[in-house]
């Protein structure tokens, strides 16, 4: 096998180093679309793979970061699609067993939001995810998802609202309850 050219050196750096500044970006996404953070760190590796893998399909001058993010997002729907083929356990058991209550009330907060998160439609926290957490354009999040603007406008505000509603809620409405 020859060796590579000085060229091909170089633009497998520059990917490389695209790759690497993303990496807290893809992990923030893909926490945020399964909620869990083992399998959301899996999600961004198997996504980093796959990327490299076909870097030679990436048009140089494009959205790379675009690119990067359906290639997430399709991972975590095909990892979701294989999933649903396995036994599954209950999340909310596991995080009774599991898991010790948070001393800190910003920690509370933080949780709520991420279990409102989880409440809500995988099109609308996608986006929230994409466009408010993430800081995507409208137009490279309907790349991303593949969709039109006024279609992400539209998630994101329903998503908005109905996060607000789950956080917020009515008195009474014991969205998130302690358990014992």
């Amino acid at each position: 096998m020859t060796d590579p050219s000085p060229a091909t050196l170089a633009a497998d750096q520059l990917f490389r180093d695209q790759l690497v500044a993303l990496i807290p970006s893809l992990r923030s996404f893909a926490r945020g679309l399964c909620g869990w953070r083992d399998m959301a760190d899996d999600l961004a590796q198997d996504a980093m793979v796959r990327g490299w893998a076909a870097r030679a399909s990436f048009t140089p001058g494009t959205n790379f970061r675009a690119w990067m993010f359906m290639i997430l997002r399709n991972q975590f729907y095909t990892t979701i699609r294989k999933n649903k083929r396995m036994t599954s356990w209950d999340p909310e058991v596991a995080e009774r067993v599991l898991v010790e209550a948070p001393s800190q009330q910003s920690a509370i907060h933080v949780a709520d939001v991420a279990r409102a998160l989880q409440k809500l439609s995988a099109e609308q926290r996608e986006v929230l995810l994409l466009v408010g957490a993430n800081g995507v354009s409208y137009e490279e999040a309907a790349d991303i998802i593949g969709c039109a603007i006024g279609t992400i406008k539209s998630r994101l505000a329903r998503g908005r609202k109905a996060l607000a509603v789950l956080i917020d809620g009515a008195p009474g409405d014991a969205l998130f309850e302690e358990v014992a």
